[in-house]
């Protein structure tokens, strides 16, 4: 039996006990300053502990951002950049090549692929990014693309989505992450990023690479003009997808940074405390039931809130994380490396196991000869 006490929450604590459902209005109670954010915690940690146990999960992992150049202006964003300005760029072959060297050279067994839409760059510069590190770096998994991307290489090449997937895993796509989901309420979507894809085809691109066998993440960005009923709406939308699709893996609540950005400073937003973080990082645990990983990316969160993270319904860490902009040139202060001893000692000091997984959540295993992967490390263990 759980120690939580508050009757505001007996009803909840009843059927997370039982293994029942939340319902939309659980959600919104969830999101109250009324409910103690310890007892949240708490709740949120046993669905985590039957999911996957003590295991604190990591990888050791790089980013590419191949251009920063964007048609787009989303205002939240801070990474993107006009063609013409100081800090934009466009990467070529040699730079992709060296990045993936780089990547294997450190023992990564991923390569999280994400970047701006550039306007000259036509659709074979995006799939050759792919082809060339497949092709050359083969024990790399190559994480690429969100449904934002998926949307504009449909655009450029009049292909349905269907046929977008299915080339860039011809050239060596091994999963697609979670970004571009932002806050799916067209209220609220509308405001932040009116012109990119829109919520449909957010849906369409992740059903659609389920159904091709793929797997993919999803988030949520929270802690600017959202509600907590629009938060709400987006979580139970992501349940819905995977009760249809059962293709989502891992799910990422992104805090929203307000440094460098539209959004932030003409809103004269302030960063999401960690009291927010931590019962968004909880809230997310409960209600997803379906999704087997909830990951507290410390990039964004921090490491020490990461950490607490692990025992707020978090069992994931991410990784080393080498060479990440967007949420940097947004403002994070993060190291933009963590060694594997760092990881591990921030796991274990949370009272977890460090265990490294790769992109599909197969267990690791390193020998003086590099590393070879396990079985998939299924939920509840």
């Amino acid at each position: 039996m759980l120690r939580t006490s508050s009757e505001i929450l007996t009803p909840i604590r009843e059927k997370v006990e039982a293994g029942e459902r939340l319902s939309f209005d659980d959600g919104l109670l969830l999101e109250s300053p009324g409910v103690p954010l310890p007892e949240l915690g708490e709740l949120a940690n046993l669905v985590r502990e039957r999911k996957n146990g003590a295991a604190g999960y990591y990888n050791i992992n790089t980013h590419l951002n191949a251009t920063n150049i964007c048609v787009y202006r989303c205002s939240f964003c801070a990474f993107r950049s006009d063609l013409r300005d100081a800090k934009g760029y466009w990467m070529q072959d040699d730079d992709v090549l060296a990045r993936g060297a780089e990547a294997v050279a450190n023992g990564c067994t991923e390569m999280h692929i994400v970047g701006g839409l550039h306007h000259q760059a036509k659709y074979d510069w995006y799939r050759k990014v792919v082809s060339l590190l497949h092709d050359n770096y083969p024990t790399l998994h190559l994480k690429a693309w969100t449904p934002v991307e998926i949307d504009w290489f449909a655009r450029l090449t009049k292909k349905p989505i269907r046929w977008v997937l299915q080339d860039m895993i011809e050239a060596g796509l091994g999963s697609l992450p979670g970004g571009g989901a932002e806050i799916f309420h067209p209220e609220v979507r509308r405001q932040i990023c009116e012109h990119k894809a829109d919520t449909h085809r957010w849906f369409e691109t992740h059903r659609t690479a389920h159904e091709l066998g793929l797997r993919s993440n999803c988030t949520m960005l929270y802690g600017h003009i959202e509600e907590p009923r629009h938060r709400i709406d987006h979580l139970v939308r992501l349940r819905d997808l995977q009760d249809e699709t059962g293709g989502l893996q891992t799910y990422i609540p992104l805090a929203f940074h307000p440094e460098n950005n539209k959004l932030g400073i003409e809103r004269k937003i302030k960063k999401p405390s960690s009291v927010m973080d931590l019962r968004q990082m909880a809230i997310g645990r409960l209600m997803l039931d379906n999704v087997d990983h909830v990951k507290a990316y410390w990039i964004m969160l921090g490491i020490q809130t990461a950490q607490l993270a692990l025992s707020y319904g978090a069992d994931d860490i991410d990784g080393t994380v080498r060479h990440e902009l967007i949420y940097h040139d947004a403002g994070a202060t993060t190291p933009e490396v963590m060694s594997v001893s760092d990881i591990e000692h921030v796991i274990r000091e949370a009272g977890r196991e460090p265990i490294e997984r790769d992109t599909l959540y197969r267990r690791v295993n390193r020998s003086a000869e590099g590393f070879s992967l396990g079985e998939k490390i299924t939920a509840g263990v």
